[in-house]
């Protein structure tokens, strides 16, 4: 019987010992789950050092709802608001996370796109699609934005578009199109000013291309991006009888030479 007696004590301990576990895995699954959506807008706000805020969260991690603001910087003087608001799911997969932005303000359909997390940064793969943001959604980003402040309408167009980190360079792949849209700027009475296509292509030594479709205000340019920044060479004029209503913008935006603004990036 005293043989009986001491096997059983280490069968029983073990058995709780798994209960226990049990009871922890569940409770770290539930919380999980359960994780509240202003944990989110905590994570997105340090990730975009206050650039990008999600306001008002409500729901959890995975399935919630809530205001969007792009803003100059943490304190920045300049925010602008997304109107209405976004809702979103996030579902994990094997590889990362399969997420859809439901943004009835910008885009028809839902975007989605694929995050991946890497060794040394993320992989985001998105689903081709379209959307139309307002320009004026630029002046939160600071400046040259906020002084500019750009009104008009910006379709962009998403073709097997992938964004990778790796420590601290950005490798782009796809393309992706922005067409702004009877474009206007508080520093002109012109309105609008012009409409613009800006193509990015990616690839080992990615390419962004900026083109005038119409207008008072011819933009061309061409520039590349090293993985780090962009190094753009463009130049800007106005259309013959344009000149005066466009001097004050001509020489903000770049630096003049006779009737050209020579614009310089990076």
């Amino acid at each position: 019987m005293a043989t009986r007696r001491d096997l059983s004590a280490p069968r029983a301990a073990t058995g709780r010992g798994w209960a226990l576990l049990g009871v922890l895995l569940g409770a770290l699954l539930a919380f999980s789950l359960y994780a509240p959506a202003r944990w989110l807008a905590a994570g997105l706000a340090r990730w975009s050092d206050g650039h990008l805020q999600l306001v008002n969260a409500r729901g959890t991690v995975w399935n919630g709802t809530g205001g969007v603001v792009f803003a100059s910087g943490a304190g920045g003087a300049e925010a602008i608001s997304l109107p209405g608001t976004v809702a979103w799911t996030l579902r994990p997969r094997w590889d990362g996370v399969a997420a859809t932005l439901q943004i009835p303000c910008c885009a028809p359909q839902p975007l989605q796109f694929r995050a991946q997390p890497r060794p040394s940064g993320l992989r985001l793969a998105w689903a081709d699609g379209r959307s139309r943001w307002p320009a004026a959604l630029l002046s939160g980003f600071g400046a040259p934005w906020n002084t500019l402040k750009p009104e008009g309408v910006l379709d962009l167009s998403m073709q097997a578009f992938v964004m990778q980190w790796s420590g601290q360079q950005l490798r782009l792949a796809g393309r992706a199109t922005l067409d702004a849209m009877d474009i206007s700027s508080s520093l002109s009475t012109l309105k609008p000013m012009g409409s613009y296509r800006i193509t990015l292509e990616g690839g080992p030594s990615p390419t962004l291309l900026l083109t005038t479709r119409e207008g008072s205000l011819q933009l061309n340019g061409s520039g590349r991006w090293n993985g780090r920044a962009l190094r753009f060479d463009g130049e800007a004029s106005a259309a013959p009888g344009r000149e005066d209503a466009l001097s004050n913008l001509l020489n903000i935006i770049g630096r003049r030479e006779g009737a050209r603004s020579i614009i310089t990036l990076g």
